[in-house]
């Protein structure tokens, strides 16, 4: 992984020892397999080797990128990135405009091809005709959990990034100004076949890459904030489909990254309450998945129909659509992909009161879940753990009317929920409060609430604020309870802010 460096005076560098004596008797080769080996078990993706393992251990990485900061808190859970010998990120600042490359700490950044550190979004091509073509912008790195201080800067920083690699390689206009609009099917004139481009790993890599960042920002802080700028990408994206030139197995990894892209943008859509902006983002996925024969995407597009169907209320459609990803899934050899499908499918039946369906189902989830991680398991799955599991199963039990025993799953996802999902244990809390009114425990239900609306100012969820703005719509004729008066006035004050 490269480094980028800010500006001051060059730290000396100091040894990190902590990660030395960590790695034991083992060679740094045989270290980084381990590592790999961790990343995949919570479907993160790392490209870590001997070489980084020494620059680690050498000091010369201060503060590891989010990646690898979620696979080193998930291999040594009872210590925090101090106790692994680095800095805070916040004391680790990035390299400001026109500053020389050798000056400040390392920050670990996202690596552009062959290792070299990935350009900013404000990458212009050269204007001296004997420079060469101008090499496209990639994705910054966003991979650590933004302050109050940088995290809308980062956002548009990240998320105008693909847009204008899309430009430096194909010639195009994709200035925010001009994608500033909300997310369409593609517009933009094709070039004359003359002026196309060729399209290769690195612009590929960028589409992947914005894929993964837009999934760790939403973990981290949820939709609300990303759905208009990650549109931007998804344009981008389908812009080097049709109008660039690439080969058979360019075409292949496009396809599946555009698709996941509108996957993304979909959901974005979705936690933000915009339901019905989020359907024809997952019709464009099923059709690219459909065009390319792509099983493993065509399962993923119904795997979230499904749960946007059912929070449409459109039982039917998502009992459908979970049993087609069921079949879609079938020779894919994850069966935690099969398990998630089969929550969906218990969801719907559910909100359909059939009681028996329902736990068949989730008995089949279960038996699933406990036959382990696979290496087909999908990358966009490292939600969906013991806590996931949990936390849908509660929801069958709230739509079933049955609030005890949601209660009871509801409360076990959240103690069970890693730290990085911090907008899923938002959900869970919410969620959790929810079921506790539903089985009148008032004083419960406002503690719940209370703690979920604290993360307000982190998570922005529309679809979280809504769960939390019917709660207290049902504890205002309770502001007699200490706790529900408690709730009501942190609630609406949050909400006045």
């Amino acid at each position: 992984m490269a480094a980028t460096r800010t500006g001051g005076p060059r730290p000396a560098t100091v040894p990190n020892q902590a990660m030395r004596e960590l790695r034991g008797d083992l060679s740094p080769r045989e270290f980084a397999t381990l590592v790999r080996r961790a990343a995949r078990e919570i479907g993160e993706h790392v490209s870590c080797d001997a070489r980084y393992v020494g620059r680690v251990e050498a000091g010369e990485i201060r503060c590891p990128n989010y990646a690898y900061q979620r696979v080193f808190r998930h291999m040594w859970p009872g210590k925090s990135l101090a106790d692994l010998g680095f800095a805070p990120r916040k004391t680790v600042r990035r390299r400001p405009p026109n500053t020389g490359p050798n000056t400040g700490p390392a920050v670990e950044s996202t690596a552009g091809p062959a290792g070299h550190p990935a350009a900013g979004p404000n990458t212009q091509p050269s204007s001296d005709p004997a420079a060469g073509p101008a090499t496209p912008a990639g994705p910054p790195d966003l991979s650590h959990r933004p302050d109050e201080e940088d995290d809308d800067m980062l956002r548009r920083t990240f998320l105008n990034g693909c847009p204008v690699a899309v430009a430096a390689a194909l010639g195009t206009d994709q200035s925010p100004a001009s994608a500033a609009a909300p997310p369409q099917a593609p517009t933009l004139p094709a070039p004359p076949l003359s002026e196309r481009r060729r399209v290769g790993a690195a612009e590929v890599n960028g589409v992947e890459q914005a894929v993964r960042d837009i999934r760790l920002l939403d973990d981290v802080q949820g939709a609300d904030a990303l759905f208009e700028l990650a549109g931007q990408s998804l344009r981008s994206a389908y812009v080097l489909l049709n109008d660039g030139e690439y080969n058979a197995e360019t075409e292949r990894r496009l396809q599946r990254g555009a698709g996941e892209l509108a996957i993304s943008v979909g959901w974005l859509a979705h936690d933000s309450n915009r339901l019905m902006d989020a359907r024809p983002f997952y019709s464009e996925a099923l059709a690219t998945a459909r065009m390319s024969q792509d099983t493993a995407l065509e399962a993923h597009v119904f795997s979230n129909s499904s749960f946007l169907a059912r929070d449409s209320g459109l039982p039917r459609e998502a009992l459908r659509t979970a049993q087609a990803g069921q079949a879609a899934a079938a020779g894919l050899g994850s069966e935690r992909l099969l398990s998630l499908l089969t929550l969906r499918e218990a969801s719907a039946w559910a909100l359909l009161g059939d009681r028996g369906a329902c736990h068949q189902a989730l008995s089949r989830a279960y038996a699933l879940f406990d036959r382990g991680p696979r290496d087909a398991d999908p990358e966009w799955m490292s939600f969906f753990g013991e806590a996931e599991l949990a936390g849908q199963e509660a929801q069958c039990w709230s739509a079933l009317g049955e609030f005890g025993r949601a209660s009871t799953r509801a409360e076990q996802a959240v103690g069970l929920q890693h730290p990085h999902f911090v907008r899923n244990r938002a959900l869970y809390i919410a969620e959790l409060a929810h079921d506790r009114l539903g089985r009148g425990d008032l004083a419960g239900a406002a503690v719940q609430g209370t703690e979920a609306v604290g993360m307000l100012g982190q998570v922005r969820s529309a679809r979280i604020r809504g769960m939390l703005a019917h709660t207290a719509d049902r504890l205002r004729g309770h502001s007699s309870v200490a706790e529900v008066r408690e709730f009501l006035e942190t609630y609406d004050g949050t909400v006045a802010a």
